[in-house]
């Protein structure tokens, strides 16, 4: 009896020691340097799938581990739910509006004074000020991702679901990608036809994506394994954020609600993600 209590300790000593490794190596890929500020762009197939929820959760994580500026930029259409993700109370200036001002002789603060604070540390950059107006367009959409790479050492896009302009344009462009796909027949059906078309981009584009598999439910709507051995096919990084019923609420993002399997998975999903980013010269 006291032989396998001491074998369970030492077993779960093990896990536990192994686990803190793992975390650490995490949080040192979370903080590597980069020379040059990198965008990873967030995409999906269609909306609801959780797009938004994700992009806001890797601005949340890279926030909390990097001491550099960090921007969640908003690439969506009007009325966008980024600024709610958030938290953000009020809006200040559009991506449209910014990118009619933007010098390059401006400093980090002076871009600052146009940006959302966000509670929890970073910037927001919204696509609209709350209403119905004009759609960004590629042109927009360049100038301020450029102009901004100069003062944010990570660059968060929230992009407008597949097939449109800027999100393919900013699937492009990005040096790292993330490919949100429900965890439904026809999402990884879509995702893999997404997949394929990266494939086929300049600048090895399929080998800097990784894909979120995202549940929306308690029960899961695919086998976890069939899907994953489906795309992983194409040679991409996959990641599972499971379902968390604060995320399913809506509203803001209040990390410590989360769930525990929830914050790993988003941890590794930008860690993935940034390790990509910075192979891109």
């Amino acid at each position: 009896m006291a032989r396998r209590t001491g074998e369970s300790i030492r077993r779960l000593t093990s896990s536990a020691s192994q686990e803190v490794a793992e975390e650490t190596r995490i949080g040192r890929e979370l903080q590597q340097p980069v020379t040059t500020g990198r965008v990873i762009a967030v995409t999906s197939i269609r909306g609801g799938v959780g797009k938004t929820t994700t992009a806001a959760l890797l601005a949340r994580t890279f926030n909390h581990y990097r001491h550099d500026p960090v921007l969640a930029l908003e690439a969506d259409a009007a009325l966008g739910t980024l600024p709610v993700r958030l938290g953000a109370e009020s809006v200040r200036w559009s991506c449209a509006e910014l990118a009619q001002i933007l010098t390059p002789s401006m400093q980090l603060t002076d871009i600052t004074g146009y940006l959302v604070p966000v509670a929890d540390g970073g910037w927001l950059l919204p696509a609209s000020q709350g209403r119905v107006g004009a759609p960004l367009d590629i042109r927009t959409y360049r100038t301020v991702t450029l102009a901004l790479r100069r003062y944010f050492a990570v660059t968060v896009v929230d992009c407008e679901t597949l097939p449109g302009e800027v999100a393919r344009t900013a699937m492009d462009t990005a040096h790292a990608r993330v490919v949100v796909a429900p965890l439904t027949a026809e999402g990884v059906g879509g995702t893999r036809i997404v997949l394929d078309w990266l494939a086929q981009l300049p600048h090895q584009a399929l080998a800097s994506t990784v894909v979120a598999l995202t549940s929306g439910t308690p029960d899961l709507n695919l086998d976890l394994k069939t899907a994953t051995a489906h795309l992983r096919e194409t040679g991409v990084t996959l990641v599972h954020l499971p379902y968390d019923r604060h995320l399913a609420a809506g509203g803001p993002i209040r990390t410590e609600l989360l769930g525990s399997a929830t914050r790993r998975a988003a941890t590794q999903l930008a860690a993935d993600a940034l390790q990509r980013a910075v192979r891109v010269r």
